[in-house]
């Protein structure tokens, strides 16, 4: 016979009796699938160790730790403490607050041994509040307990969680929940992905038929097919087909970018599909399945139709949260964190009780699609993406949806993992093609007509940044780009086949576009690495930076030395390649972001001219022509973002 404990809970010195805090009785019934908030879930078994800070909290000055038993179930040691205050397993009680029905979170889970269990809050600032507790012996049965938590004092921020206390006997948790009372709509939700690296994929698809739950929730896994391999020959393919079932639908097409793979996604879930929802995921990332099941439940319980982000946690560093919520300034159409929010912070070094920042609720305007959920009404309004092949997609899809008066919340707790994009060459590769011509875009649909002095200043200092650094590649296709924007909308379909062999031709007749594996494949420098240190210092008075850039500009008009054309004066790192360096050399060596491969760059004074004259020239003329551009991106708008005019790109083959 299952004990039942009846102890009433031990409220904090100061702390309110009144609806802030309930007790905690004896349960047993089972919750509904559909009153389930958040799980409180434990890492995988393929997992590597530096996960298990997102997980759980405990001490490093405990001689044993805690035994994860199962995904649902750990086991805490005799002589232990073990927190829940941990990224995946505290409850975002201010998002939860602020954008659903729920008031009241009630926290239900299974205990056997003896110990004690208290709940807690924190405060925006981070300052933590003692809740409830109560002592647990059962050493042979489970207990099952419920702590309920009114959600009144976390309109700013805040988070809840337990913590788990043992003396001479072990305590195991297990089925823990943060759940509602009210009965939630049981929806069905569309998961799609898009594929370049189907090995990736295919172990995305795996992680995601693994768990019944998960997969109950799931309706239909749609692949947008796209690479050169197909996902279907890539091996472990057919586990993830035998654990999905008929819940996998594979699409193969042509490359239509990132905008076509998911713009497939999201027309497959919203026109032949009944589900209530349709989530995008990334194909190169690590999945936590249980997102899957909250970002459903977030939008089960919103009060009104609201986009339900995931944030990105680092593929590489995995107890690193990279980004906690973004935004786009609209101002100078340019994406940043959002206020307040947090970045690359490392949960094993700051665990969420000891990290003040990441208490408030931050407010987010759109979500990268490593992780995105929409309601189906916000796809029927909003319509489609553009098709802008890759980059800026999401960040216009938001601000588009919000237009509508469809906000976007990037839910803590409900996250991936995924390369950084600072170990990324995007600012400087062919991306840089479609990240110049797709903000603009973005800009002529969304920002206010006085924006184009911020563009036109910024995109010739940058342009100026780039041949000063002996970047000609990508001063070219960015050039290509703001001619092809000026060209107008019209082309804009045909480009998501155009396009990117097109920017890939270009850069084949530029140097520094070219890579080989390693600075052993070419000649060693002739300078002395010490002359660099003194240009590595970056400039910041104005002054300063004007002096270096003037000096920096006549070295380019010169002719180089003959010498540097057949071996680099230097070998420059990534994070050295500034153009206050590289504006004083001849040529250099210059690796990659993420270190996997080296150019050799030389410089030419010739094509400095030319580039910085035909800059020079399309700068003025966006700035002469940017209003009837935006006139006539807006007028265009409905017709690109249209179900009838996406399925014609679709039919094509």
């Amino acid at each position: 016979m299952t004990d039942r404990t009846t102890e009433a809970p031990t409220a904090a010195a100061g702390e309110s009796k009144l609806s802030d805090v309930a007790s905690v009785r004896a349960g047993g019934s089972q919750v509904a699938a559909e009153q389930v908030l958040q799980r409180v879930v434990f890492p995988r078994d393929e997992d590597p160790l530096d996960v298990r800070a997102l997980y759980i909290d405990e001490p490093e000055t405990l001689s044993s730790s805690a035994t994860v038993v199962s995904r649902r179930s750990v086991r805490v040691p005799s002589h232990s403490k073990l927190s829940f205050a941990s990224y995946f397993n505290a409850f975002p009680a201010s998002y939860w607050k602020r954008w659903t029905k729920v008031s009241e979170v009630v926290l239900r889970l299974k205990v056997k041994g003896a110990g004690r269990l208290d709940v807690y809050r924190s405060k925006p600032n981070g300052d933590s509040v003692h809740l409830q507790g109560t002592h647990v012996s059962s050493q042979d049965s489970w207990t099952d307990l419920e702590f309920r938590v009114s959600l009144t004092p976390f309109e700013d921020g805040g988070w809840i969680w337990f913590d788990v206390f043992t003396n001479d006997a072990s305590l195991e948790v297990d089925e823990a929940a943060w759940t509602t009372d009210l009965d939630l709509p049981r929806q069905k939700v569309v998961v799609g992905t898009t594929t370049i690296r189907p090995a990736d994929c295919v172990t995305a698809l795996k992680t995601l038929g693994e768990d019944p739950q998960v997969l109950d929730v799931v309706e239909r896994v749609v692949v947008a097919d796209q690479g050169p391999q197909k996902i279907r020959d890539t091996e472990g393919f057919d586990e993830a087909a035998a654990r999905l079932g008929d819940k996998l639908q594979v699409i193969e097409q042509a490359n239509l970018g990132g905008a076509g793979g998911f713009g497939r996604v999201m027309y497959e879930g919203v026109y032949n599909s009944d589900a209530a929802q349709v989530m995008l995921i990334d194909d190169d990332i690590a999945l936590e399945p249980d997102g899957v099941l909250r970002a459903n439940a977030f939008a089960r319980a919103s009060s009104q139709p609201v986009i339900v982000g995931g944030q990105m946690l680092n593929l590489q560093a995995r107890s690193r949260l990279h980004t906690m919520g973004e935004v786009v300034d609209i101002g100078g159409a340019m994406w940043r964190p959002a206020p307040g929010a947090v970045t690359d912070h490392d949960f094993a070094k700051k665990p969420l009780r000891r990290s003040k920042k990441v208490h408030q609720r931050i407010h987010a305007n759109y979500n990268g699609w490593w992780m995105c959920l929409f309601p189906r009404e916000v796809i029927e309004r909003t319509g489609l993406p553009l098709p802008l092949f890759i980059k800026w997609d999401d960040a216009e899809y938001s601000l588009r949806a919000g237009g509508h008066g469809y906000p976007t919340v990037t839910l803590p707790g409900a996250a991936i993992w995924h390369m950084p994009w600072t170990d990324k060459n995007d600012a400087t590769d062919w991306t840089a093609y479609f990240h110049t011509r797709n903000r603009l875009i973005l800009a002529a649909l969304h920002s206010p007509d006085e924006v184009k002095v911020p563009i036109v200043k910024q995109g010739l200092k940058l342009a100026l940044r780039h041949l000063l650094s002996m970047e000609y590649s990508t001063v070219a296709v960015q050039q290509k780009a703001l001619e092809d924007f000026m060209a107008g909308p019209e082309g804009l379909f045909e480009s998501l086949r155009t396009a990117l062999p097109e920017v890939r031709e270009l850069r084949k007749h530029y140097e520094d576009a070219q890579t080989l594996p390693s600075a052993r494949e070419f000649p060693p420098p002739s300078a002395d690495p010490v002359m660099a240190e003194g240009l590595l210092k970056p400039p910041v008075n104005p002054a300063v930076i004007a002096a270096r850039a003037s000096k920096a500009l006549l070295h380019n008009l010169k002719e180089p030395n003959r010498e540097a054309a057949d071996r680099p004066q230097l070998n420059v790192p990534a994070a050295s390649a500034r153009w206050f360096l590289l504006g004083n050399l001849d040529s250099a060596t210059v690796s990659n972001a993420d270190g996997s491969g080296v150019a050799f760059r030389r410089r030419n004074p010739e094509e400095f001219r030319r580039l910085g004259l035909r800059a020079m020239a399309n700068y003025r003329r966006l700035g002469k022509e940017w209003s009837r551009l935006r006139e006539a991106y807006r007028a265009a708008l409905p017709e690109l973002t249209s179900a009838e005019s996406w399925k014609q790109v679709f039919d094509q083959k």
